[in-house]
């Protein structure tokens, strides 16, 4: 049998999704939600493994996909070292980074590890990651941030920012490395990246203290504020990182992270919901306004992507901020997975070659 089926694996803080794919044809896609109790029985993230590997196998059985016709296994990528966008081979350094949780600890991580567990089963495949969170292209001016103790790092929505664009640019016929474009990704966390032809120079930390609130992150605190806090309530770094990732943001405000709760209650008139609503597309305004001057003002299109991009409340307030600057394009939700696979099909059909991950010596 060909093995030219493409398992594409991405699991999240709230889900794990899982679909089959030959070439770019879908065969099946699932999204399986985790209650937040059904994942709180788990210590850390790579406590997890084995649960959600056995929801994998579970799903491809059930859609009765042969495993020896499965030639590329491709999986959202974690937070590793810092590195260059592209495809990579699962090795052993990478497994090492993400069972260390080298660079912190995300749902992401288990991606590698997943498909990486998965070759014992099929025996035709390889497994991969593509364009991962830590994917970094940032110039070095960027990099500085007012302390030597502190320097800014590249933490944000990569795949979807980088598929977004590739899809934008061949809407409009050209290619994506002849564009300027500031891409707004509007999820659980918020980054906003200047791409300039090809290469995003500059973003936002998404996942840890920068750039806007969102949903469960807090983004850019007042940092003297922030440090008192820490010293007089002599808080431990867990405490200090909840407070940051996950009981951040609207889930301090309001007690939730639910997006779509927070869209209804302010359609509904309550002026809780409504300022903080206004206040999170004021901050991604800003962010994109910032990442506007990163290009000189040469930015060829604005484009708004994410779960978030659904509320045409909240996009709406952006695009009345910054259209000026340029056009605004929006692209609901993320399509992740198409990207993913995409990424396997270019592999299966020798378009492109896995890049090899090893940490680099520093700069």
């Amino acid at each position: 049998m060909d093995a030219n089926h493409i398992l594409v694996i991405n699991p999240g803080a709230t889900s794990t999704k899982i679909a089959v794919y030959q070439g770019n044809r879908s065969v099946f896609l699932l999204t399986i939600r985790h209650e937040c109790g059904e994942l709180e029985a788990f210590s850390t993230t790579s406590d997890q493994l084995d649960y959600r590997l056995n929801l994998v196998l579970s799903e491809v059985e059930k859609n009765h996909i042969p495993f020896d016709s499965v030639g590329i296994i491709v999986s959202r990528g974690g937070l590793l070292h810092p590195i260059e966008s592209g495809v990579y081979e699962v090795n052993k350094a990478m497994i090492a980074d993400l069972e260390t949780s080298v660079m912190g600890d995300h749902a992401s991580n288990l991606g590698g590890l997943i498909a990486h567990s998965l070759l014992r089963k099929f025996p035709n495949a390889r497994a991969y990651i593509a364009d991962p969170v830590v994917v970094d292209e940032m110039q070095d001016v960027a990099r500085i941030s007012g302390h030597p103790e502190f320097e800014r790092i590249s933490i944000f929505h990569a795949l979807n920012q980088k598929s977004v664009a590739r899809t934008y640019a061949h809407s409009r016929g050209v290619e994506y490395e002849d564009l300027n474009l500031v891409v707004a990704h509007l999820g659980s966390g918020i980054s906003v990246g200047a791409h300039e032809k090809g290469r995003v120079i500059d973003v936002n930390n998404g996942l840890d203290g920068e750039g806007p609130f969102a949903p469960e992150r807090s983004g850019t605190l007042p940092a003297g504020a922030l440090a008192r806090y820490c010293l007089e309530k002599d808080v431990s770094w867990t405490q200090v990182r909840k407070m940051l990732i996950g009981e951040g943001g609207l889930y301090a405000y309001v007690g939730h992270k639910d997006a779509q709760r927070l869209e209804k209650e302010a359609r509904e008139g309550n002026a809780r919901a409504m300022i903080l609503q206004k206040a999170m597309a004021y901050q991604i305004s800003k962010e994109i306004g910032a990442m506007s001057t990163v290009l000189g003002g040469e930015v060829d299109a604005i484009l708004i992507t994410g779960g978030m991009a659904h509320n045409p409340d909240l996009t709406g307030e952006v695009k009345k901020r910054v259209e000026f600057i340029a056009p605004v394009l929006i692209f609901p939700g993320e399509d992740e997975m198409r990207a993913l696979a995409h990424n396997g099909s270019l592999l299966l059909s020798g378009k492109i070659s896995a890049r090899k991950y090893e940490i680099k010596k520093e700069r």
